[in-house]
């Protein structure tokens, strides 16, 4: 299974938290820091999905999807801008919204997890799951709670944030096809923010199994250790030479 340290996660959680400082400001970011600082512990260690096989089914797997869609939503801005899309109709600063709090009801609600622990051996060992979903968390789709907690919190969102982070699942979700398969001219998106948020999450979903599929993490990781490990008795080696012989 795909694995962060504790300092990686704790690292993105820095930047999760840096974007937000320097993206917003006034009252909204005081009730999204109140928001960030009662999930903190939780959001943390969230995994971004409960099967190996799928992406990010690891604890700080939520933190670094999240990052993933935030930097990968703004490259995709630029390149539908850079080839004559209408970009003028919406923010960057309505994109990262919605693309921070897309996957926001994957934490769970107020009190319980959306993913806890799976504790069949045969589950995770045949099927790849790792977690599995809260049964005492009521059900919702994953964007409807999102929607729920922000509303919770006194986090207003414009009509674009809304539609963006409501339509960022695509047809994975049955009940946006009434946006994206309406033929009629008039009932079409307003802007393009929801298709550039889709295609960031696929984008940043289907790296991140590659990068599992391959194994190129464990390795990443398993190096980061070896050169941690080397620094530290490299400085214990420094410490102890200066015992016996001074500076």
């Amino acid at each position: 299974m795909k694995e962060l340290t504790p300092e990686q996660i704790e690292n993105n959680w820095n930047k999760l938290r840096n974007i937000i400082q320097n993206t917003f400001d006034g009252e909204r970011l005081e009730k999204l820091n109140e928001m960030y600082d009662y999930f903190e512990e939780r959001m943390c260690l969230a995994p971004a999905s409960g099967k190996e096989h799928f992406h990010n089914a690891h604890p700080g797997g939520y933190v670094e999807h999240v990052l993933h869609i935030v930097e990968f939503a703004q490259q995709i801005h630029g390149v539908w801008s850079k080839n004559g899309a209408t970009m003028d109709n919406f923010t960057v600063e309505e994109l990262i919204f919605a693309a921070l709090h897309h996957d926001l009801g994957k934490v769970g609600d107020l009190s319980e997890d959306n993913y806890i622990h799976n504790d069949s051996d045969w589950h995770r060992k045949n099927q790849g799951m790792i977690y599995k979903h809260n049964p005492k968390l009521q059900y919702m789709t994953v964007t409807d709670r999102a929607c729920w907690i922000l509303q919770h919190f006194g986090v207003k969102m414009t009509e674009n944030e809304y539609i963006g982070l409501r339509l960022t699942d695509g047809l994975y979700e049955e009940a946006n096809k009434t946006y994206y398969m309406n033929w009629s001219k008039d009932n079409q998106l307003a802007t393009n923010i929801a298709y550039i948020l889709h295609q960031a999450d696929m984008m940043a979903s289907k790296i991140e199994y590659d990068e599992w599929a391959r194994g190129d993490h464990d390795v990443k990781v398993q190096k980061e250790v070896e050169v941690k490990e080397k620094s530290q008795q490299s400085a214990a080696a420094n410490q102890a030479f200066k015992d016996l012989f001074g500076d």
